[in-house]
């Protein structure tokens, strides 16, 4: 349905801004009738020609609200709930007093949709790119138990934990990132143009140069004269390895190689338990069935061999078969988890039990990324001190060996 943006009069004579979903301009003006609204301009919204051509190529750009905007505008939705605003009014409030173009039209949407007849959760749902299946599944189980305002404060409050504990991982791995990145430039500047440019004093004297030298010379020689082949061959290497992750084989191999690298691999394990126990658990307390959540669930975690897991639970619960069994079968996940998840089955807490745990690996991740990052920083300072020392002798020897000569 077209979006127009207008600008009219409230009844209390304020100026007032916004968009609003109609089949035509005509149409779009009796609604505003409809609201109180006096309309004084109305165009169609039209997105950026800038913004068209990258979404484009990016599907998702421009799309979406912002994750941590998301979380705030579901926590403001259920406070206006909990004070007895209608969903509707509710959803108008939010997107009046919003600065974001793209935020302001999505409600919008969804406000007309609701006032339409549809309920919550569908008029969420026609937005897959900002609300996920997590999300509408749990608005609807809240429409449904007629608890809308204690859901969408799950909702929230499982953003923020998601929000910050996404943030803590990217924190955690910026300062080597940037580290590798940097010293990777300085090193490509050396190596292409300052070495050049010392290797033409020495060659000019017809001196004998030695072993860490002529290593170097050749290095910059092959990045200097063949830049090009090898920005090719990077580039083919790169689309070759992304061809590979987008074949089932590939992305299976992927997966399994990427459990079993050192240290690495039960960090991210721990990372897939945590958001799996996580989201499992705020589904569950939210009124949503188990295998519908088990659905949604399998949607958050990245490793096909998980998911392919988790998929097998589901056919195993339909069967009447625990999921705790069924997880401790597949051999992937830890014990820890498949434990809890068999505790909470026979106890009849297993929601309780999922935070549990869920508290437990976001520590172990917090815990493994600060262990991580102590070790990798003191590595890249001495990894970079051995190639300048390198670069340094390659440099200075010929210095020494021309001066001895001149002696």
């Amino acid at each position: 349905m077209p979006v127009f943006a207008y600008r009219g009069l409230a009844p209390n004579g304020r100026t007032i801004n916004g968009v609003i979903d109609a089949d035509s301009p005509r149409s779009a003006r009796g609604k505003l009738r409809e609201l109180g609204i006096f309309p004084t301009a109305l165009s169609p919204e039209q997105a950026a020609p800038s913004t068209a051509a990258a979404r484009r190529w990016l599907p998702m750009f421009g799309r979406r609200i912002p994750a941590t905007e998301l979380s705030l505008l579901t926590r403001q939705l259920s406070a206006l709930l909990g004070a007895g605003v209608q969903l509707v009014d509710a959803l108008g409030a939010l997107s009046g007093q919003t600065s974001r173009a793209i935020t302001k039209r999505i409600l919008s949407q969804v406000r007309e949709s609701v006032r339409e007849g549809s309920s919550l959760a569908d008029a969420l749902a026609a937005h897959p790119d900002t609300f996920t299946d997590l999300y509408v599944g749990m608005v609807r189980a809240g429409e449904a138990a007629g608890a809308l305002e204690a859901v969408l404060d799950r909702l929230a409050d499982y953003s923020e934990r998601q929000a910050d504990f996404i943030s803590k991982v990217r924190g955690a791995l910026t300062y080597p990132v940037i580290m590798m990145c940097v010293g990777a430039l300085i090193m490509g500047f050396l190596v292409s143009y300052v070495v050049p440019q010392v290797a033409t004093i020495f060659e000019e004297q017809h001196t004998m140069l030695p072993l860490m030298t002529r290593v170097l010379i050749g290095i910059s020689g092959i990045l200097a004269g063949y830049w090009f082949e090898l920005l090719l061959i990077a580039i083919a290497l790169v689309a070759g390895i992304a061809a590979g992750l987008s074949t089932v084989a590939g992305r299976r191999i992927y997966d399994v190689w990427l459990l079993r690298v050192p240290y690495v691999g039960p960090t991210i394990m721990r990372v897939i338990c945590a958001r799996f126990a996580r989201t499992l658990a705020t589904l569950l307390k939210s009124g949503v069935q188990l295998l519908p959540s088990l659905s949604a669930v399998k949607r958050v975690v990245t490793n096909g061999l998980l998911a392919e897991a988790i998929e097998q639970s589901r056919e195993s619960i339909r069967e009447g078969h625990g999921m705790g069994r069924t997880l401790e079968r597949s051999g992937l996940f830890p014990p820890l988890l498949v434990e809890m998840i068999k505790v909470g089955e026979l106890s009849g807490d297993l929601e309780q039990m999922l935070e549990r745990v869920a508290d437990n690996y976001e520590r172990e991740v917090e815990a493994s990324l600060r262990q991580m990052t102590a070790v990798i920083q003191p590595l890249m300072t001495l990894v970079m001190a051995g190639l300048i020392l390198f670069m340094m002798l390659a440099v200075l020897l010929p210095i020494f060996q021309l001066n001895q000569l001149m002696q």
